[in-house]
């Protein structure tokens, strides 16, 4: 069956329109070993809206979140009436649209903050909450994925199943989908930004005077 990775339907939005290449993850409350395990190279992106919250996208992003509705096939063909509102939590959708898919063109694991500040235009999300992202379980470093994301031809509408629902970060379809479309960046549009996260990621950036490793 084929896999997928659970975010936000806004994230998925933006990887799908080439407007964010990284996400920031680490793992769900339901995963068994409370560690983001990569087990899969390339899978499809399946958008959720339950947790999402309209307030920690940057303002710059905020129309992707009306374009994110679209992510789901909601009752009368209308989202709830909250839906845009700063505190979000949509419940989630009988049926969300997949429309992507990607592979990990690159991986690491960090824990400077300074680093996920400096990745700030390679993801749509307010800077604040992704540090939050790195702050919760502080044991455990955030893992950067760079993800380079494909459209497929026509989107594919799937069922919500039950065993959907709740923070994890894999999930197994059960209808065909295709791993085939075209690269939301080009080679050399991808090939550029991978260079360019790489060398944050590896601290040969300098930021505001100041090596990101010192």
């Amino acid at each position: 069956m084929p896999i997928a990775f659970k975010e936000w339907a806004v994230t998925v939005r933006a990887l799908a329109e080439g407007e964010q290449l990284v996400t920031l993850r680490k793992c769900g409350v339901r995963d068994e070993n409370k560690e983001l395990e990569l087990e899969h190279e390339r899978f499809f992106l399946y958008p959720t809206f339950e947790n999402q919250r309209n307030d920690v996208v940057r303002a710059s992003h905020q129309p992707e979140l009306r374009r994110a509705l679209e992510e789901g096939v909601w009752p009368d063909a209308e989202p709830p009436a909250h839906a845009l509102t700063r505190d979000g939590g949509i419940p989630q959708p009988d049926r969300v649209r997949v429309r992507a898919w990607a592979e990990v063109a690159n991986h690491w694991t960090i824990t400077d903050p300074r680093v996920v500040d400096a990745l700030s235009p390679y993801y749509v999300w307010t800077t604040d909450y992704a540090e939050k992202r790195l702050s919760w379980r502080r044991r455990h470093p955030l893992h950067v994925l760079l993800l380079r994301t494909y459209r497929i031809p026509r989107p594919v509408t799937v069922k919500v199943r039950d065993d959907f629902h709740g923070s994890r970060s894999w999930i197994e379809i059960t209808r065909d989908l295709p791993f085939e479309g075209t690269p939301v960046l080009s080679d050399e549009e991808f090939e550029r930004a991978s260079e360019e996260i790489e060398a944050v990621v590896q601290g040969t950036v300098i930021e505001r005077g100041v090596p990101l490793l010192a």
